[in-house]
């Protein structure tokens, strides 16, 4: 966050690799969405109104396409595309994008203002991500959640004025649980059955720790009703040894809670 002229500037920059963000041959045009949406998720955590992109392009194998998918994005979201650069391929095709965008509300929201008490609520469902890249990878099924996610720009404007934290749930549930966590000092107790999951039932656990839904973590006081439909999947209290209490359960820091970034 910057501050400027009065104002707060939320700048965000996320990457996408191929062969770990995306499919080797995946269709650009949705390579090209999911770019924008992941970086438009961010703002939507900080309740930020985007003002503009700046892109870094590697040339790829159908440029064309990943311009149509661009182009798609920005005028979903309403955003223009400022300038940037592009570089001659070679290698797994990297792809930078930076938002910016203006706050509408101070305090700002972040990961760290929760505090002993406040509910904890999620937006959506999670888990569609995750069948989504395994219909891809498969050629059956509903793939559309995975290859072009929907970040929640409009609930994160609604809510910024009401909740004590917000994020993105870009790496798995627990995991950014456990940041949000981590960040404000506390402990969040989770309640699985709790958690909307877009998954069979089975693959319950699995939902939680894995990422790319973009939904919203947020936590609000004892109480209080969310401007946006929104599900309580828990509590904060006061912190103890884990950051997360799983169906009253300490969760180890050594667990596996998600994507980790290497």
């Amino acid at each position: 966050m910057l501050e400027f002229g009065g104002e707060a500037l939320v700048l965000t920059h996320d990457m996408l690799v191929e062969g770990v963000h995306f499919l080797p041959g995946q269709d650009p045009a949705d390579v090209a969405w999911k770019l924008v949406a992941t970086n438009i998720s961010d703002l939507a955590a900080k309740g930020a109104e985007p003002v503009g992109v700046l892109l870094g392009y590697t040339l790829g194998h159908d440029d064309q396409r990943f311009l149509e998918g661009l182009k798609a994005a920005l005028d979903h979201y309403r955003v223009p595309l400022l300038g940037g650069d592009t570089v001659g391929g070679g290698g797994p095709q990297a792809l930078g994008l930076t938002a910016i965008g203006r706050a509408t509300v101070r305090p700002v929201p972040s990961r760290s203002g929760a505090k002993p008490g406040d509910a904890l609520w999620i937006t959506g469902t999670i888990g569609a991500a995750m069948i989504g890249l395994e219909a891809l990878r498969s050629g059956t099924g509903d793939s559309l959640a995975y290859r072009r996610p929907q970040a929640r720009l409009v609930e994160g404007l609604a809510l910024a004025p009401q909740v004590t934290a917000m994020m993105d749930v870009s790496d798995g549930l627990l995991l950014d649980a456990s940041r949000m966590a981590k960040a404000s000092g506390i402990t969040f107790t989770i309640d699985s059955a709790l958690v909307p999951i877009a998954t069979p039932e089975a693959r319950r656990a699995e939902a939680m720790r894995w990422g790319d839904d973009y939904e919203l973590l947020f936590t609000l006081p004892a109480g209080a009703e969310p401007a946006v439909p929104a599900t309580m999947i828990g509590e904060a209290i006061a912190r103890r040894e884990s950051t997360i209490m799983l169906d009253g359960t300490p969760i180890s820091p050594s667990e596996h809670l998600g994507f980790e970034h290497h």
